[in-house]
């Protein structure tokens, strides 16, 4: 594939509806800030293009559990990251689009939470059914294309509405709810609300958490998820994958004025709905008693946007969400199916298989229908919050394996399996207390043990990934090291370097051209967004 589609195709793969709904809800509870999830993907995916995809092309691997495989040998890590792939699906990618899409017809339609969420089910089954993976496929373009344009006609019209960028500031200061918690201050907007760098002990998302637990968490997502590292390796070559990286790192750009800086003007028009505090009042506007945040989008859709418009937007919406189901569905049940039944029956044929690969999407929507309850009461209320905290925790031991991995040679499977055990055993514990206590409602007093209470779910992510990281290090020194035939073409020193045969002179001084431009490109992105993050620091 050429860069263009590739770049456009990874700023699609992370822009779905959920996240509409979950960066907006965010930046009508915080502010700017959220944006740091977004433009902190730059620097990933300039990693992603410059380091990450030439080891994968060199190791010839179709699959990141293959690579792992490869470069560690053994089965016990492969069947793991299996595992935990399906367990993300369910808590932060299925549980968030069936939320987001229920979400969306409540507030559009009037519907009860739990008829709409069932609404959705059927209309995805049917679609998944009837059409499969090529609907997706076909459909998924065309929608991020009607979505970023109906983002930016809502842009100018909510940005009408409050007179302007320049009133944004005042707008959002003053969007106090008519009916407050007395004697509590959780009413008022952030004063921080403008800033990006943000207190690393009292800010709701500190500026070092932001920089470095932020970039660890990225990099897992960013260079070790299937779905993304697919759209890169499938470039024409290297630089074609190092341009679709840049285009897609400009369009992350976007998000900060087409969802966020929206969201904050949709708290700032429907105060009492968007900002309200009364658990009495939360119920009215949204269904959920610890805030109302999320409909920051919907309501707006809902309230300015012509007639028309209006049905196209939501249309979309619900399209898109559908489409991100229907491939989590897909590549859930195949790689359930391929990576741990084919394991346990290695007899079971082609019946038995399509069978287990129904009832496994089956038990997925059982568990994360279920699951809707303790995500709408987690993180105030916030699913984006919610999303990168759950991350946070299960995350950054795969993203140490990763890196230890490629760049370094001494790394083996020992090392690595006791590794990512040990980050499970930290990382899960802090994930069950987060779910036991969660944050208290305004007007409670916060009871919640330490570890939750005193350590930022950012900060939190850089001290897990040095646990990790130092566990993956002590095993594979107490363990021989990999033999030197296992890491050829598996690692940064090891990689094949060689031309390929039949390469041309005239082609490899072609290539070295546009790796020049690509370089240069780079290097002004970076710019471009060092400028951003400084003029709103």
């Amino acid at each position: 594939m050429t860069w263009w589609p590739i770049g456009a195709s990874l700023f699609a793969s992370s822009e779905g509806s959920g996240l509409f709904i979950g960066l907006a809800g965010s930046g009508a509870a915080g502010g700017l800030a959220v944006a740091g999830f977004e433009w902190n993907a730059t620097y990933v995916l300039l990693a992603l293009a410059w380091v990450f995809v030439p080891i994968y092309v060199s190791s010839e691997i179709i699959t990141m559990p293959e690579y792992i495989q490869k470069r560690y040998g053994g089965q016990r890590i492969r069947m793991y990251l299996s595992v935990l792939s399906l367990l993300l699906s369910v808590f932060t990618k299925i549980s968030i689009d069936l939320y987001a899409g229920a979400l969306f017809v409540h507030i559009c339609l009037g519907w009860n939470f739990y008829l709409s969420t069932l609404l959705m089910l059927a209309i995805t089954a049917l679609y998944t059914i009837a059409g499969g993976l090529a609907a997706v496929i076909y459909t998924d373009a065309l929608q991020t294309l009607i979505m970023v344009v109906g983002a930016v006609i809502l842009t100018v019209k909510a940005f009408d509405q409050i007179g302007g960028y320049e009133h944004l500031a005042t707008a959002y200061a003053q969007a106090i709810p008519s009916r407050i918690v007395a004697n509590t201050t959780c009413h008022l907007p952030r004063e921080d609300a403008m800033h990006m760098f943000r207190d690393p002990y009292t800010g709701d998302l500190p500026w070092t958490g932001m920089t470095f637990g932020l970039t660890i968490m990225a990099t897992w997502y960013w260079c070790t998820d299937q779905v993304i590292v697919q759209r890169s390796l499938s470039a024409r070559d290297l630089n074609h994958a190092k341009a679709g990286s840049i285009l897609a790192s400009y369009l992350k750009m976007l998000p900060m004025c087409l969802i966020i800086m929206p969201g904050m003007v949709s708290r700032a028009l429907f105060p009492d709905d968007v900002g309200c505090v009364m658990p009495s009042e939360c119920l009215r506007a949204c269904g959920a008693e610890i805030g109302c945040s999320n409909i920051a989008y919907p309501k707006l859709v809902m309230e300015l946007m012509p007639t028309g418009l209006r049905g196209l937007m939501i249309a979309v919406m619900m399209a898109a969400l559908m489409s991100s189901l229907t491939s989590i569905f897909n590549s859930s049940s195949t790689l359930f199916t391929m990576d741990i039944w084919r394991r346990l029956r290695p007899r079971a044929g082609e019946r038995e298989l399509l069978l287990v690969g129904r009832l496994v999407i089956i038990v997925l929507i059982g568990v994360s229908v279920a699951w809707i309850p303790v995500l709408q009461g987690s993180n105030s209320g916030q699913v984006f919050i919610y999303m990168q905290s759950v991350t946070s925790s299960l995350a950054p031991p795969v993203t140490a394996v990763f890196v230890l991995g490629i760049f370094w040679r001494r790394a083996n499977e020992q090392g690595a399996f006791w590794g990512l055990m040990v980050g499970l055993a930290v990382g899960a514990s802090r994930l069950v207390l987060e779910f036991l206590y969660p944050a208290p409602p305004c007007g409670h007093v916060d009871a919640r043990p330490a570890i939750l209470g005193s350590i930022h779910y950012l900060h939190f992510a850089i001290a897990l990934f040095a646990l990790s990281g130092a566990v993956v290090v002590t095993g594979s020194l107490l363990t021989p090291p990999p033999p030197a035939a296992q890491i050829q073409n598996l690692t940064w020193w090891t990689l094949a370097k060689n031309r390929p045969p039949g390469a041309k002179t005239g082609d490899t001084q072609k290539q070295a051209f546009w790796a020049r431009v690509c370089g240069i490109n780079a290097i002004l992105l970076m710019c471009v967004n060092i400028f951003f993050y400084a003029y709103f620091a």
